[in-house]
């Protein structure tokens, strides 16, 4: 990629035109399957077991639950296999990547006074990581809809003598992401003036022609969704356990995207078109949990806890460029555009959903247990803002999220058979989609797998998950509109190595 120079500072009133929407804001609304090996291979189903760095970060009252002192680090190779449908056309991509996903240590106070009914506290330091966002989509096939109509869409209505004169930095200050949009597209030819004689002329057509366009399209991304939990529980006697988690949370996401057309249609002068376009994504975010865990029974437990809303400070910069190839007088003629400029938007807030979990585990002594959790977030709630203003700019994004998201379910089932120090493990979880129109996102359903085995002054575990969901995955907002049905396949491969002290 070539060095970027220009740095392009986006006005205030210019930042409406940022193209944040829904599917942003469930990015970092939603975690996966992923932790220590033993809640991976329970399918997080371990909200009322406690003694575990991940079922700490679900009920925050499970630090109070280990009897000893623990350090614990995890490994995970995270893989996802798409197969995107377009137009009749597959085409299958993967992409997996290897990370330490998981460290922390807790430490235990054990009150000297066995007569008192606070029998200890407990001090846990949790670093995991709640989402990877390593993904690559390939998606081919021969459309109907031209890239040009994403570029035509966006000039109407701006002056002529503004893409003419005007540059794409100035066009970003003043106009936005639009009428940058409509710099490109005119200075690649993509469409002309109706009357270009004319420098108020506000009405443009493409030179794009027909309905037969081969089209590919790639989108990369990599990065994750991390969490730092510092948590402080008690027991209070042999029943009840409590406890609070302070979250501090951490966003690193790039986003790439690449579009490809060619067409040999009567009466197009534009034949060929690539398009390109680059975001970068950094926040910081900050939540707290409650929960308590109750003995109900010898071998009954029953969870509670609440997570509040995620509150993020975000920033983003894009990049841009377009490439075009014409006919003019029997020439072939090829245009790139590449402003070389920066845009850098203005720092916004989102807050994602709170969540609530209830969970119940029946212990069969020394020979193992089954674990069920509910959890319900409404992804309505979603809510995007300016950091110190009250401007409305993003309340049509806020009311589309309030029209077209749900409140939404998840089931985990987890069973752990011990025999002696071998353990054997296993799992089920649900989720429902996050939309009220679950063609736009599936269900996300899948199983876990898992093993381990205690050597008394530390443990090894393994674990395997495996989550399947379907989607239709727009291209572009407007104009190019069609979409691809995809469906992806997410495999997590953990190993834990815990250590007592």
């Amino acid at each position: 990629m070539k060095k970027i120079t220009t740095f392009l500072f986006i006005a205030f009133l210019a930042a409406t035109s940022q193209a944040q929407n829904s599917t942003d804001g469930l990015r970092y609304s939603t975690d996966q399957n992923t932790g220590t090996a033993r809640f991976t291979a329970l399918s997080g189903a371990m909200g009322a077991l406690g003694g575990d760095f991940s079922a700490m970060s679900i009920n925050p009252a499970g630090g109070a639950v280990f009897l000893d002192s623990n350090l614990l680090f995890s490994t995970a190779l995270f893989d996802i296999d798409n197969k995107a449908n377009y137009f009749n056309s597959t085409e299958n991509s993967f992409s997996d990547t290897a990370s330490i996903n998981q460290l922390g240590a807790v430490f235990v106070l054990n009150n000297a006074n066995k007569e008192s009914k606070f029998k200890k506290l407990t001090l846990g330091l949790n670093f995991e990581t709640t989402k990877n966002f390593n993904d690559e989509i390939f998606i081919a096939g021969n459309g109907h809809t031209s890239i040009g109509a994403f570029f035509l869409a966006q000039a109407q209505g701006i002056p002529l003598n503004q893409l003419q004169n005007s540059d794409y930095q100035f066009l970003g200050q003043t106009q936005g992401t639009a009428a940058q949009n409509a710099f490109l597209g005119y200075q690649a030819y993509l469409f002309d003036p109706v009357d270009p004689n004319n420098p108020s002329n506000s009405s443009y057509v493409s030179n794009i022609a027909g309905n037969n366009f081969n089209q590919k399209y790639i989108y990369l991304s990599q990065g994750n969704n991390s969490k730092f939990t510092i948590n402080f529980a008690t027991q209070i006697t042999d029943n009840y356990f409590f406890g609070i988690n302070l979250n501090t949370h951490t966003i690193s996401y790039d986003q790439s995207t690449y579009l490809l057309e060619n067409n040999n249609n009567p009466g197009s002068t534009v034949n060929s078109v690539g398009f390109e376009n680059n975001l970068s994504v950094n926040g910081a975010g900050f939540s707290v949990q409650i929960g308590a865990i109750a003995r109900v029974a010898e071998k009954l437990r029953l969870g509670l806890s609440l997570d509040t809303p995620t509150w993020y400070l975000i920033s983003e910069e894009t990049t841009q460029n377009l490439e075009s190839s014409r006919v003019f007088e029997n020439q072939i003629i090829n245009e790139f555009i590449d402003p070389r400029v920066i845009n850098v938007y203005e720092d916004y807030t989102l807050k994602t959903p709170a969540k609530v979990t209830a969970s119940a585990a029946y212990i069969f002594g020394q020979k193992g247990l089954i674990s069920l959790d509910y959890s319900y977030k409404d992804y309505s709630s979603i809510d995007f803002s300016y950091t110190f203003d009250d401007s409305p700019y993003f309340n049509d994004l806020n009311r589309t999220i309030e029209n077209s998201l749900k409140g939404a379910s998840s089931f985990n089932a987890g069973a752990e058979y011990r025999l002696r120090q071998l353990s054997f493990r296993g799992g089920f979880h649900y989720e429902e989609s996050p939309y009220q129109e679950t063609e736009v996102v599936g269900d996300l359903s899948g199983f876990s797998l898992g093993a381990g085995y205690n050597f008394g002054n530390y443990t090894l575990d393994f674990a395997y998950s495996r989550s399947e969901q379907e989607r239709n995955q727009q291209l572009y907002s407007v104009g190019l509109t069609d979409a691809a049905t995809i469906n992806s396949i997410y495999s997590n491969f953990m190993v834990s190595v815990g250590f007592t002290f």
